[in-house]
């Protein structure tokens, strides 16, 4: 008995007081504890959005309707976000693309990265198709079709983890509204590109020249899109010989 009177003035004197705006923007979240925010889960983003430390849109998978009810208990103005997508920056499907050797290991990208040549694909840049990426993914947004990762822009969130876990690093984050986006990542020059992939950049500046808004840009053998400056008059994608800027 007297231990149990002890123990139960000890737990009130020292009950850590829990901010009740922390538990209303817990509930919130999503829940999904993704880590993608680049907190410990949603937990840890809660007390760091009530402590002030995290912006309310600091969770990349609530969406709308989240931000604006985590702003409304935070007592601040919701903040527009425009929508993002993750894009994988390859072409190289099976048909198309070189293989130096028959792989026939562990199923994941960052395995086959140890193996010589940094993979199987002729191209050290393509990706590898070995599914890293749709395991990391938590919304089934992403699938290998013919060797190569392709995004369900409706489904993804643009959480980044697949950001983060491919080997490649071939996988970026643009806007959804984007309309000219290059599908290739290799930066070797034209004829070398030619000789292990028939859809690759070869840098030849074609884009650049009939760009109206100066949005795409040539650096090291390989086209850049700014999205900032992109107008979507697609000419861009006409004029590609390789066709590997794509809609």
């Amino acid at each position: 008995v007297i231990i149990g009177l002890i123990l139960g003035v000890a737990g009130e004197k020292l009950e850590v007081e829990i901010d009740e705006r922390e538990l209303l923007v817990r509930d919130a979240l999503p829940g999904n504890n993704c880590g993608a925010c680049g907190f410990p889960g949603c937990d840890g983003l809660a007390k760091a959005i009530s402590e002030g430390v995290a912006p309310v849109n600091a969770c990349p998978v609530g969406g709308a309707k989240m931000i604006e009810e985590i702003s409304r208990i935070m007592g601040v103005e919701a903040e527009e976000k425009a929508k993002t997508i993750a894009y994988v920056k390859c072409s190289g499907v099976k048909e198309k693309t070189k293989i130096k050797y028959n792989y026939n290991g562990i199923l994941d990208c960052r395995k086959v990265m140890l193996m010589p040549g940094g993979g199987d694909k002729a191209c050290v840049s393509g990706c590898l198709g070995y599914g890293t990426c749709v395991r990391e993914c938590s919304f089934d947004a992403i699938n290998i079709i013919n060797g190569v990762a392709v995004v369900d822009k409706e489904k993804c969130v643009s959480c980044g983890l697949c950001v983060k876990v491919c080997p490649k690093e071939i996988i970026e984050i643009i806007p959804y509204e984007s309309t000219a986006k290059v599908s290739c990542y290799s930066k070797q020059k034209g004829k070398d590109v030619k000789s292990v992939c028939e859809v690759g950049c070869i840098g030849c500046k074609l884009c650049m020249r009939v760009c109206e808004s100066n949005a795409i840009t040539v650096e090291n053998n390989l086209a850049k899109v700014d999205y900032e400056k992109c107008i979507h008059c697609m000419k861009c994608i006409e004029k590609c010989p390789t066709k590997i800027i794509k809609h």
